[in-house]
Formats: structure tokens, sequence, C-alpha cells
């Protein structure tokens, strides 16, 4: 499973005891690659986790283009604004969070194979995604500062630029 907890260290202090832990949430992993590993926060002040699709060769799942799963997702939460019984909130401009129960409110862009770093543009507030190809391409995802989440990158229809075909 991808675990995202927080831990609290003293001021100015080097290490976070585990007793600190604070588990906000908990994703299950079909399989054990494609899992990513980088999160990072925005300039907005939200943490944005980027999730792979759970593994397999061509996403056999489905779920980068799957609405319903967390996996293959850019997710958005609020840490500081913990609320709906969760121990995080929800940013209000998520775009899927007014979608019902169908869609997770977490998640702000789809579409990711194993985007494996992130990373905001110090100056312009620009978000950079590495995402991990399949067979013929790496990736790496843009989206300007200031603009709605949303997006949908691609995968597993395509790679790249590239359509693909893999496995369904």
């Amino acid at each position: 499973a991808t675990v995202i907890a927080r831990f609290i260290s003293t001021v100015g202090g080097p290490t976070a005891p585990s007793s600190t832990e604070q588990i906000l949430l908990t994703i299950e992993q079909p399989d054990n690659n494609h899992n990513a590993g980088d999160l990072a926060f925005g300039p907005d002040g939200y943490l944005y986790i980027p999730t792979g699709d759970g593994g397999g060769s061509g996403d056999p799942q489905d779920n980068a283009q799957d609405f319903g799963s967390l996996l293959g997702k850019m997710l958005r939460i609020d840490v500081d604004s913990p609320g709906g019984g969760l121990n995080y909130g929800i940013p209000a401009d998520n775009p899927y969070q007014a979608a019902g129960d169908t869609i997770p409110d977490e998640i702000y862009a789809v579409g990711l194979r194993n985007p494996w770093r992130i990373s905001f543009d110090r100056l312009t507030g620009d978000l950079w995604i590495g995402d991990v190809g399949q067979n013929t391409r790496e990736e790496v995802n843009f989206q300007a500062a200031g603009t709605a989440g949303g997006h949908n990158y691609g995968w597993d229809c395509r790679e790249g630029r590239n359509e693909y075909f893999g496995p369904r």
C-alpha cells in the first residue's frame, strides 16, 4: 500500500519521533511496481501526491483512466484543514470535488503511468511531472501555474504523443 503520513518534529528538531505519525491516506496497490514516488507542496499550500497506475504492463486494470480509482492520478489535499471525517481536507477548487460519490474528491488530474518526480518552478509556480513510459516514450508533463486542475495526461490511451494500443 502507499501510505501518506505526517510526522511532527520539535521546533528546529532534525527528526520526528515515530510516535507522532498520523496517517492521512492509504492507497491499496495491486502490484509492486508503478506506485509513483514523490510528493510536494504546491505554491497554493496544498500537498500534491502523484500515484502510479498500480503496475502491470499496459495498465491492465485501466486504473489511470478509471475515475473511481486513486491510481494513475495526481491527488491534491489540504493537510492544514482536516474535515469530513478525514485527517486532511479537500481543496474547494479540486475539479471533481462536487462530482458526487463516484469520483474521489482528492483527484486533481488523471492519466499518469508512474510519475516518479514532480516539481514546482520556484519563479512561476508551474508544475512539471516526470512520468515513466511503457515502451517508446518517457514523459515530462507540464501544467502552467494558475490553470485549473482536471487534466488528463493520456495514459493508457497515449504514450507521450503516440497512441498506445497495449493490452486491455
